[in-house]
């Protein structure tokens, strides 16, 4: 496993995470993941010659520590923000502690996505080694 890889490809994370408590509003943000997606799966596809789906799960896994920790940290700026989602808490399991549901969904969040990645990184791999194979 190329855990510098890993940390590298999931300051994406870090930088979604403080973004979306600012400045990305929730309409487009999956817009933001899809981008970010791609461009990592090619870069794992690129860089690590085996395992890329777990590359891509462990890289969406620190992703949610991030992503989650930003928004529990920042959270009276994120539900200033996003008043959608702070009235969608309020039905949800744990509404008297919204910070604790959002440490608890962030990862079941995590793994999803990093199926999701890891799917990605996996084809990705797959074209790019039948790619380099017929120009070889």
């Amino acid at each position: 496993m190329n855990w510098k890889l890993i940390l590298q490809l999931s300051l994406f994370g870090l930088a979604m995470g403080i973004a979306t408590v600012f400045v990305i509003p929730s309409n487009i943000e999956p817009l933001f993941w899809l981008a970010i997606f791609i461009l990592c799966a090619y870069i794992i596809g690129k860089r690590v010659s085996g395992q890329h789906f777990l590359h891509g799960f462990f890289v969406s896994m620190v992703n949610c520590v991030w992503v989650t920790g930003s928004h529990v940290i920042l959270f009276n700026q994120y539900v200033a923000n996003h008043p959608q989602e702070a009235a969608m808490m309020q039905a949800m399991p744990f509404a008297s502690s919204p910070r604790l549901m959002m440490a608890l969904m962030g990862p079941i969040v995590g793994v999803i996505s990093g199926v999701v990645l890891g799917l990605f990184a996996f084809i990705a791999g797959k074209l790019l080694r039948t790619r380099s194979a017929a120009h070889a």
